[in-house]
């Protein structure tokens, strides 16, 4: 078994900046890649920014230049830098995970998410 582990949600002002961690633990083999989604209220997940083993990254265009997205090279750690904050960046924020617990065997790990807050 996988679990993720998410931390450093908060509430900030306009403009303020947060830095959430996700530390993966358990039965892995090797880490595909790692991603993180926010859900705002009534709405559904939403890729913010993800990274894989190569280290290549994706953004959401909304938080392109703002969000930054870092890994330690074994994937089990994982870092969102957010800077800028905007109200529309609120949500819960979910880390997850491609992971091979197994050569032959993978699943897609989810986190409980934590909670960020902008306010105006």
């Amino acid at each position: 078994q996988v679990q993720l582990m998410e931390s450093g949600g908060g509430l900030v002002q306009t403009g303020g900046s947060l830095r959430l961690s996700c530390v993966a633990s358990g039965s892995i083999f090797s880490t595909v890649r790692v991603g993180w989604y926010r859900q705002a209220p009534g709405e559904q997940r939403v890729l913010v920014a993800e990274v894989n083993r190569g280290g290549a990254t994706n953004y959401a265009d909304s938080v392109k230049g703002r969000f930054t997205i870092s890994r330690d090279n074994a994937l089990t750690t994982v870092h969102l830098q957010l800077n800028s904050l905007e109200p529309e960046d609120t949500g819960v924020y979910y880390c997850t995970a491609r992971v091979y617990t197994h050569p032959s065997v993978w699943d897609d790990y989810w986190g409980q998410g934590t909670q960020v807050t902008v306010s105006s």
